[in-house]
């Protein structure tokens, strides 16, 4: 992956009602409220960098804009989530956290190091970045522990699945049949959350 040593500056940024954001120096406005809870154009920037760096996207005039509306639709399904996550009481020991980081960096093929200390360069709360993670993280657990004794697995998908991939285990077969109907639970689950959910932009 291409990451860029240093962001260029985000000059303007607008959303909603056209905030301004120059060199970081952002005021803590409300941007959005989603329910009760509240992300702030603060919130906004901090994702913004931290999926530029994760993605290796040098952020320009021409998709910055795009990338904000992105950026602002993710902040808004992750607190919506953590709604549903709070409820159910979710929580993720350190261990289990630390273990995902270290596989995060490895599926990604990312220097741990390299990425750190880019957050540090481009002024990024380490915190934004472990939130990332530890909501991944939960919302697996939660989909998980709804649904995973619902799932099913057919000889049929199995061996379609190895049929176009031979180099598949049937082990690993029958876990993508299980992931594949694990994500389709997740996503009517986030649709049902989301279409319940009061979201207010300012």
């Amino acid at each position: 992956m291409n990451i860029y040593k240093s962001l260029l500056v985000i000059f303007f940024i607008f959303f909603s009602s056209c905030y301004v954001i120059s060199d970081d120096r952002v005021e803590h406005k409300i941007a959005v409220l989603v329910n009760e809870d509240v992300i702030t154009s603060y919130d906004i920037i901090q994702r913004l960098k931290l999926t530029a760096i994760i993605q290796g996207i040098n952020l320009n005039a021409q998709n910055t804009q795009l990338m904000v509306n992105n950026v602002v639709d993710e902040l808004i399904r992750e607190k919506v989530k953590l709604s549903k996550i709070n409820e159910y009481q979710i929580e993720i020991k350190n261990e289990e956290y630390k273990e995902f980081e270290i596989n995060f960096f490895t599926r990604n093929k990312f220097n741990q190091d390299e990425i750190l200390n880019l957050l540090k360069e481009n002024n990024i709360n380490y915190q934004e970045f472990k939130n990332y993670l530890m909501g991944e993280m939960a919302w697996n657990k939660l989909v998980n522990g709804l649904f995973f004794r619902l799932t099913s697995i057919s000889d049929i998908e199995v061996d379609e699945l190895i049929s176009k991939n031979p180099s598949l285990s049937v082990e690993q077969a029958e876990n993508l049949v299980i992931q594949r109907q694990l994500d389709l639970q997740s996503s009517k689950l986030l649709r049902d959350i989301m279409n319940e959910a009061t979201i207010e932009y300012k």
